[in-house]
């Protein structure tokens, strides 16, 4: 077997730019090795898949042989020799039949089985130990910024007490998740070869031990093969097994050594005490960047020294940068406001000064007589160190802060420079029309001489032109935690759909359809071309955030809406064919002049376009639906109002029916004659249930007044 690569555990602690670089490397590896066992698992999937199904088949077909004697053919009689045939077929292919049981059963055990473990067990142990180890990462970014921010003026023992025990554990963490993280990565390059070779040897041998009866010759051919390639994976699983036992055994003394150095503090001097004869270091330290007249920013970099020059290297780069010339230079600690351990480095002629801040006072004294001693060009004797012993007086001196130095060479500092934007270069992408298209479709498509709208402005006919021409069109501010000044409607957060890409613009023009998707294409070679031609690299970086509402486009600095489109004014969207970070979309809105305006906005994103187009499908889906169940509550609640006000106009006319039989009664009552008088000279009055009671054919009752 050829080397094997590994991590060095040994220098996680450092947590050097170099070691996260490999560390990249090795996670790429993971990776093409998790989507190459995926495709190989999917591939033995399907030959067990079919092994299962050729059993099952020929099980089915022994028993419809078996069968044979119980149907009933009209023409076909009873026919002992093809009974009799046909069952000896049956007995033949119910022992193939279990043979095949047998294969898929070792294709099960020999074959999916360990593909199944590595993807299942390893593979996503890995993954947990990535998410763990960038989580522990972060942390100790936090907790070592926290400690770097403490105030020298404003000294407080129990907050510091709290943060250097918060650094310490998050440092203690990094390690241990990142000793086990390599561990885990170096075990990869072992398991990886058992995982790709164990299950192809289970599959051969399943298969010689099919065909051994009738392919002796074959199964002898093989068996040597065979036997080769399990000694070579019982010697790589030894060697793993041995190589595993090395680093857990390196991770242990490497936790027991390394347990002093998680504080940031300062350690004992007698067992850790000052170098002052180094002529090369390394380290994070922390720069100051001035961003204004009277304020500056601090930024934690990875620095070295290079021959005698002062380099710097961002985590994740690739090379560092040079910083400052240190031959001639002079270095000396100061005193800084808001931090502590810092000093400064003056070049030469004193035009440039680098102000850097260390971890604690025994780096901060190291860093000063490294530089010092690099200054004076002692890496060029022969005799570095003996050299360096003579010039370590002054450095001694320089660790005292000294600020009337800091002050003469204020005015001597270069002013900072704004941060040059990335210049994204805009290559040809190869939109070809498709061959369907000719000329003259082009043209139907975008008309030539179009201008292009090369920069963000906000559109005059965008839902705006009832509004006040005079408003400012920087767009609103929206505010991250949910809060406005003026809350509208067309600015709901209540969407159900909420998703941020970050995309940069890189045109737009006014299209005649907006019907065929390949104008979406077309507008792509011709804004891409124009910036080719015209050397335009700017691009407009934005947020674009797409609801069910509408896309807007946020200015990530201030959160300002650039740009709102109605989701129901976005028609077409699509991808590039061949460069799938360009997408964009149609635009279809009505004019001031009751016509419709077509325009085609361009942008390339840092994902995957086709995600961007999928979100917005799914935006106007969600939409649809709304719009339809809206649609259907209204018409559900004017069904209720129907039938309440039907119901309303049946109680009104039974109503005025009951009042009609009470007047046809009062008339019957008063168009009968008066009553005679009784035998005691008095009137008899009938009510009017009796009045009723003799309508109805029964006898009134007579009552005296």
């Amino acid at each position: 077997m050829p080397g094997i690569e590994k991590l060095p555990i040994e220098e996680t602690l450092e947590d050097s730019p170099q070691t996260r670089s490999l560390l990249g490397v090795f996670e790429e590896d993971t990776a093409a090795i998790s989507n190459y066992c995926t495709q190989l698992y999917q591939a033995m999937q399907r030959i067990y898949d079919a092994q299962n199904e050729l059993s099952a088949a020929t099980h089915l077909t022994s028993r419809l042989l078996k069968e044979y004697d119980k149907q009933r053919f009209p023409l076909g009689g009873d026919d002992e020799v093809m009974s009799s045939t046909l069952q000896q077929f049956a007995k033949v292919i119910d022992e193939l039949s279990s043979c095949h049981a047998v294969l898929s059963t070792q294709l099960a055990d020999a074959m999916m089985f360990p593909i199944t473990q590595f993807k299942e067990r390893d593979l996503k142990e890995i993954l947990t130990l990535k998410e763990v180890f960038q989580i522990a990462s972060g942390d100790h970014d936090v907790a070592i910024n926290r400690y770097s921010r403490l105030s020298k003026r404003r000294d407080n023992d129990k907050l510091r007490a709290e943060v250097v025990e918060d650094v310490y554990t998050s440092r203690k963490k990094q390690h241990q998740t990142m000793m086990h993280y390599f561990c885990s990565l170096n075990t990869l390059q072992y398991k990886k070869k058992t995982a790709l070779l164990e299950p192809l040897l289970g599959y051969m041998q399943a298969q010689i031990s099919f065909f051994k009866l009738g392919s002796e010759n074959l199964t002898q051919q093989w068996e040597e093969f065979l036997g080769t390639i399990g000694t070579s994976v019982q010697n790589v699983r030894r060697e793993m097994e041995e190589e595993v036992g090395q680093m857990q055994q390196t991770i242990q003394e490497m936790e027991r050594a390394c347990d002093a150095l998680y504080a940031p503090c300062d350690p004992d001097p007698a067992h850790s005490p000052v170098c002052r004869n180094l002529t090369r270091k390394q380290g994070y330290l922390y720069i100051r960047n001035k961003t204004g007249l009277v304020s500056s920013s601090w930024e934690r970099q990875y620095f070295f020294t290079q021959g005698g020059n002062l380099m710097q290297q961002g985590r994740g780069e690739v090379a560092g940068g040079l910083v400052t010339d240190l031959d001639n230079s002079s270095v000396m600690a100061v005193d800084c406001d808001d931090r502590r351990f810092c000093f400064q480095v003056t070049s030469f002629d004193g035009k440039k000064v680098v102000t850097l801040q260390a971890e604690s006072r025994k780096e901060c004294e190291e860093w000063i007589s490294t530089i010092n001693n690099i200054s004076r060009r002692i890496y060029l004797s022969e005799n570095a160190e003996e050299l360096a012993a003579r010039v370590n007086q002054s450095a001694l001196e320089a660790v005292t802060p000294s600020p009337s130095f800091q002050q003469r060479h204020e005015s001597m500092r270069p002013t900072s420079k704004g941060r040059t934007g990335r210049a994204s270069s805009i290559s040809s992408v190869g939109s070809e029309p498709s061959p369907a298209l000719s000329v003259l479709s082009l043209d139907a498509l975008v008309a030539p001489e179009t201008p292009i709208q090369f920069d963000i402005i906000s559109p005059v006919s965008e839902e705006n032109s009832g509004q006040n021409k005079t408003a400012p069109q920087s767009g609103r501010r929206s505010n991250p935690f949910g809060e406005s000044g003026e809350s509208t409607a067309e600015d709901s957060e209540d969407s159900i759909l909420h998703q941020l890409f970050i995309v940069r613009f890189l045109g737009s023009m006014e299209v005649k359809t907006a019907e065929s998707v390949d104008v979406i294409s077309e507008t792509m070679r011709q804004i891409l071309a124009a910036r080719a031609i015209h050397n335009i690299f700017r691009m407009t970086e934005s947020h674009l955030l797409v609801t069910c509402d509408c896309l807007k486009l946020i200015d990530p600095q201030t959160q300002v809406t650039r740009l709102r489109f109605p989701l129901s004014t976005v028609v077409q969207c699509s991808s590039h064919q061949d460069n799938k970070r360009l997408f964009g979309f149609v635009l279809q809105t009505a004019s001031g002049r009751g016509d419709s305006r077509v325009v085609c906005y361009i942008f390339e994103s840092n994902n995957d376009g086709e995600k961007i187009c999928d979100s917005i499908g799914l935006a106007k889906q969600i939409a649809l639906h709304s719009e339809m169940d809206r649609k259907a509550v209204e018409k559900k609640k004017e069904e209720d109002k129907a039938k309440e006000k039907q119901k309303e106009e049946l109680s009104k006319q039974r109503q005025i029916e009951k009042d009609l039989e009470e007047q046809s009664r009062l008339i019957a009552a008063s168009s009968r004659p008066a009553n005679p008088p009784g035998s005691d000279g008095q009137f008899l009055v009938l009510s009017n249930s009796q009045s009723e009671d003799s309508d109805a054919g029964e006898e009134g009752k007579k009552k005296g007044l």
